[in-house]
Parts: C-alpha cells; structure tokens; sequence
C-alpha cells in the first residue's frame, strides 16, 4: 500500500493540515482554529487531537504515513524539535513540539521554520520546478524566505539562513525590529511598501490620488498603491512602486550573483501584485547582475499559494 504524508502550517490564526501522497499530491484538507491562549499551551495538544480525530475518520493507522513534517514560526532547533520564540503564538518558553506530537500521533515527525517549509513546497510542486538550487521569498507582513542548494535546504550555523528579509538594500534606510537598518523588510514587506509611499508623498508636489489618500489621513495598504500605480497610473504610487522594486531587484541581484540558483521565486500577499510586480523586479535583477548569472537565474511568481506550507511541510517527512 502507498504510504502518505501529512503536513502541517501552522499559523498565527489557523493550522492547515494536509494527507498528500508520496509525490505530492493532495489528497485531503482541512484546518483548525490556533488557540494561543494561556501561553499557546493548547496548541500542541489540539494539533494531536486533530489528527487522530481525521485519521480515525478517514479509517487511517499511523502506519500508513511515513511521516508528520510542520512549519512553525518562532527559532526551531531541527534535531531536537523544539521551538521558542514564536510569539505570536505565545511560545516565549521552550516548546517540546516533536516528543508531544510523536507520542500522541504514534507518526515519526519533523518541523523546520515556516518560511523555510514554504521553499520546499514552492521548489518541489511549484514554480521551483523540482530543480536542486531554488531561492523563495516571501513578501508579507514581513520579508522571509529560504534557500535549497543541491536539494537541500540551508540553515547556516544559527538556523538564521535564508533570511532574506535582513538583507541590507539601503545602509541609512529604516530601522528594522532585528537592531539595523535599511533591512529590506522594511521596504518590501506590506507594511514596508506603505512606509516608502508616506516617505515619497512628503516630498511630492505633483497631482496624485495616493498622495491626496495619505494626506487625508485614510489608511491604505500595500494593494492600495499597486492598484493605483497599474490601474490609475497614479505618478506617486509609481514612483513607489520603482522604489520598491529598485530594492527587490537589488536584494535579488545580490542572492542571484551569491548563489546563482535556476529560481529566485516570489511569493506572499505583496506579490499578489503579479506580472506588474514580477518584471519590475526583473529588470533591476538584470542590471545588478553579472551576464551568465542574469542568462541562466529566472525570477518567477509563486504558483501554490496557501498551500505551499503545507506541501513543503509534508515534504520535510521525505
């Protein structure tokens, strides 16, 4: 009989669960409420009660799964499966996620970052096409991501690999929350891109319909000024726009002439913006690159939204 995967995202809000084959296709879905309450103390028993609960209702035995992979926000130390950290789960203690949930599943179980496990799935049944060198950005509520080399994920000595979001695109930019500046996650996360609209708008003269909105005092997001710069051709939303995608192309440029993956993809809420985003980062990335680095790595949009975490967690347990 065909062995299965089970992944697990796990979310501020929700956990997403998924049963896959051992090629990655899904077979079921289904997600549950994150209860952080009293120091997210629920979670890991309420993540164990879920799959027992669907296993029993599918006519499932642990035995049929080869294993439980999970991304999890927060620091996770890989061997020993744990995570701290996470807090906007409530984790501020040492969480001892792996012995729980192996004891409680009877299923063999392996977790990495979250960011990390979006890679996977992206490289594996996304636009990373399967290949071994893929780079995935993430561009959020901030900026993640995650690197594979040669098939495998890198983690770096401190875990801290594939922090693509504490890049430096602007040495005297804005303070990021890790300490330094000039982060691009400050620039080209949701929040970072309106950050650089009200940062323009306070020098621009000209006739705009983004500048009268921040001017007014009306709250608008990341959307908000794609919209404006694609639909309207508003010239302040377009100018934030290149600024954006100016730093994008540079940050890409930089992992491009470092790495030289076949992918460099991006993926998250801001990159909903599609092809109107995508080519802008491109022709930056084609200027800060050397020839054979810009003839041979491809920047491409995510394919599998939300459940890129949950096909790149059951990956884990490959």
């Amino acid at each position: 009989m065909d062995k299965k995967l089970l992944g697990i995202d796990l979310g501020g809000t929700t956990v997403k669960f998924a049963i896959l084959t051992e090629s990655g296709e899904v077979q079921q879905k289904w997600s549950i409420e994150t209860n952080i309450l009293d120091d997210g103390s629920h979670i890991v028993p309420d993540i164990i009660d879920s799959i027992n609960h669907h296993l029993s209702l599918y006519n499932m035995t642990p035995e049929q799964f080869i294993g439980i992979g999970m991304g999890t926000p927060g620091s996770v130390d890989i061997e020993a499966g744990t995570v701290i950290g996470a807090y906007n789960l409530n984790w501020t203690t040492l969480q001892q996620v792996k012995k729980e949930i192996e004891a409680g599943t009877k299923i063999k179980f392996t977790i990495d970052n979250d960011a990390n496990v979006a890679a996977l799935g992206e490289r594996w049944k996304g636009a990373g096409d399967n290949e071994p060198d893929v780079i995935f950005m993430t561009l959020g509520t901030g900026v993640g991501g995650g690197i594979v080399m040669n098939g495998e994920l890198l983690h770096g000595v401190a875990g801290c690999a594939g922090e693509v979001g504490h890049v430096t695109v602007d040495p005297n930019g804005f303070e990021c929350t890790c300490g330094k500046r000039g982060c691009l996650e400050t620039v080209a996360s949701a929040t970072g891109v309106v950050r650089v609209a009200r940062q323009l708008a306070e020098e621009y003269a000209g006739d705009s319909l983004l500048k009268a909105r921040l001017d007014n005092g009306e709250d608008i997001t990341s959307k908000d000024v794609f919209e404006l710069a694609e639909k309207e051709n508003d010239d302040l939303a377009l100018m934030v726009v290149d600024k954006v995608t100016f730093y994008l192309g540079l940050a890409c440029g930089n992992l491009g002439n470092t790495l030289n993956p076949s992918t460099i993809v991006i993926g998250g809420g801001v990159s909903a913006a599609g092809e109107f985003l995508r080519s802008r980062i491109e022709t930056y990335f084609k200027e800060f690159t050397f020839p054979q680095v810009r003839e041979s790595t491809k920047i491409k949009l995510a394919e599998l939204g939300n459940e890129a975490g949950v096909i790149g967690a059951a990956s884990l347990a490959k």
